[in-house]
């Protein structure tokens, strides 16, 4: 379902929802904003921002311009600009992000790196890639 809200830098000006009671797998992309109060199994991409709401869940990577996080993630997460983890937020995985921020209450389990570097050195949803040619070098003989 898209509904209309102001128009953003990229020209998109659709926000999606995933709701309560919901569950997706499989690969969702988007140019527009993307909010998750139900379950994904997959990946998500978004060139905007993905909120997953406070029972929203993802099993699976998310990659996105910005992203506001209450719910639950496992898998990595790399956003370009800024992340936040709400209080209510369980993140059990590896994120990148060019700004962090972390609410009193959250819990995040795994790795980080965040800053101008971070972010300009993922590049466009590509981190995924590079990490995975990273452990296949690290497997061949």
């Amino acid at each position: 379902m898209g509904l209309k809200s102001k128009s953003v830098s990229n020209g998109s000006n659709e926000l999606n929802f995933i709701g309560t009671g919901t569950s997706l797998e499989g690969t969702i992309e988007t140019n527009g904003s993307l909010r998750i109060d139900g379950r994904v199994k997959g990946t998500v991409k978004s060139s905007d921002t993905v909120t997953i709401g406070s029972g929203g869940e993802v099993n699976g990577e998310i990659f996105a311009r910005n992203a506001i996080v209450g719910g639950k993630i496992e898998g990595n997460i790399i956003v370009e600009e800024k992340l936040v983890l709400e209080s209510t937020s369980v993140l059990t995985g590896n994120l990148r992000a060019g700004k962090l921020i972390i609410d009193e209450g959250a819990v995040f389990n795994g790795k980080s790196e965040m800053g101008g570097s971070a972010a300009a050195s993922s590049g466009k949803f590509k981190f995924g890639k590079q990490s995975s040619s990273a452990d296949d070098s690290e497997t061949k003989e």
